[in-house]
Formats: C-alpha cells, sequence, structure tokens
C-alpha cells in the first residue's frame, strides 16, 4: 500500500469518527434547556461545515495525480487541525 492510499484510509476512518460525534452531540444538545439549544445547534452547523470542507479536501486528495497530493496534504492537514479544535470544543460545550 502506498502512502496516500495509507493516508486517505486514515483519513476515511477519521471522518466517519468525527460524523459519530456529530451524531452524539445532536443527540446531546436535544436534551439541553431550551435557551441553550441555538447555541448548541450553532456550534454544530460550524462544525459540520468545517467537517464538510474537509471531506472536499479529502476528495481532492483522492483525485490528484502523484506529484500533486503530497501539495493538498498541507492543506489538508491545517483543515483537519481546525475541526478537531471546534469538535473539542463543541464536546466541553455541550457536555
Amino acid at each position: 500500500m502506498d502512502k496516500r492510499t495509507e493516508y486517505v484510509e486514515k483519513l476515511s476512518a477519521q471522518m466517519v469518527e468525527w460524523d459519530n460525534q456529530i451524531e452524539l452531540l445532536k443527540d446531546k444538545a436535544e436534551r439541553t434547556a431550551p435557551e441553550s439549544k441555538s447555541d448548541y445547534s450553532k456550534a454544530i452547523v460550524a462544525l459540520q461545515l468545517k467537517r464538510d470542507e474537509a471531506a472536499l479536501r479529502l476528495q481532492g486528495i483522492s483525485a490528484a495525480s502523484d506529484d500533486e497530493w503530497e501539495d493538498l496534504k498541507t492543506g489538508t492537514e491545517n483543515a483537519w487541525g481546525e475541526v478537531r479544535t471546534i469538535l473539542h470544543d463543541a464536546i466541553m460545550k455541550i457536555k
């Protein structure tokens, strides 16, 4: 297995994990007080937008040529870091 394939598989698995965590956050947000739901919903929407951006970057890596994918990796890593930060913040806020 080449580096790109390993990288794509690793990120794909992370996307599945994020999707699961987002669903858990949605469930928790539904059980919160009505005055808090709006804030939680906004945090979840922001998280989903960043997650979708990361998914697009992953698709770009999958479709890129052997020479291009290394360049795309940096932008993808940045997007992944942003998703991790937003997810962590949302989890801490909704706990």
